[in-house]
């Protein structure tokens, strides 16, 4: 099997082994909250399920192949955020929950920035002329304007909807506290990646970023053809 499908290697079977330990542990608690008469609770694990499961259940239908690399970091995080995150309560138990899956979405969107540039570059055939400084720039502004609009997303859903997904800190009702400390730390995550892309560019080394690049475009040779 060739080493650029995404279906083999490491990164491809730790995936299916996330896959299937998320698929059980939601299973038994949709089945624990159905018993207990939970049925708002039940309908939102299924429905967690259905977004978290969908890439790899379309996998075959989708575009574009996702490489398992990213797929294992949507799936880790989409579980974090969602399931532990609203499901489990984690946002309430622990104080850093929001926080620290706010650094690794800057962290997963800067990944994603760079990968931007070479897709839109594709009428190059991916010989990028941009400079690391440009690169490592874009990759931290797109991530922080993504960030950015998930914030006006959560005050519109509190506003229209009366839901919590600003959560509140102590001393601030208005939510404020929580949407700067979320930019904050969204900001922290992408220069982080940003910084690292750029010093490994600068100094020619390729770093996983490139690699799991790489692997993107050897999946999908088709979106980088003149």
């Amino acid at each position: 099997m060739n080493e650029t499908d995404p279906s083999s290697g490491i990164a491809a079977r730790i995936h299916r082994g996330i896959v299937f330990a998320v698929v059980i542990a939601m299973t038994i608690e949709a089945v624990v909250m159905l018993l207990e008469a939970e049925w708002m609770n039940a309908f939102l694990v299924m429905m967690i399920m259905g977004v978290i499961l969908a890439p790899t259940l379309l996998d075959r239908r989708l575009p574009v192949c996702i490489p398992a690399e990213f797929q294992v970091l949507a799936l880790v995080f989409g579980f974090a955020a969602l399931f532990l995150g609203e499901v489990r309560s984690y946002y309430q138990r622990f104080w850093w929950w929001d926080i620290a899956l706010h650094a690794g979405s800057g962290l997963l969107l800067g990944i994603l920035g760079f990968l931007l540039v070479y897709v839109l570059n594709e009428s190059r055939r991916v010989d990028v002329h941009m400079r690391p400084g440009f690169v490592a720039f874009f990759a931290f502004v797109f991530a922080v304007a993504v960030g950015a609009l998930w914030e006006i997303f959560e005050f519109a859903m509190d506003g229209l909807f009366g839901m919590n997904m600003q959560k509140p800190m102590l001393g601030d009702p208005s939510g404020l506290t929580d949407t700067m400390w979320d930019l904050i730390v969204d900001a922290l995550g992408a220069g982080t990646i940003s910084l690292f892309g750029w010093w490994y560019m600068r100094r020619s080394r390729r770093s996983f970023i490139e690699n799991w690049i790489g692997k993107f475009i050897a999946s999908n040779p088709h979106l980088f053809r003149r």
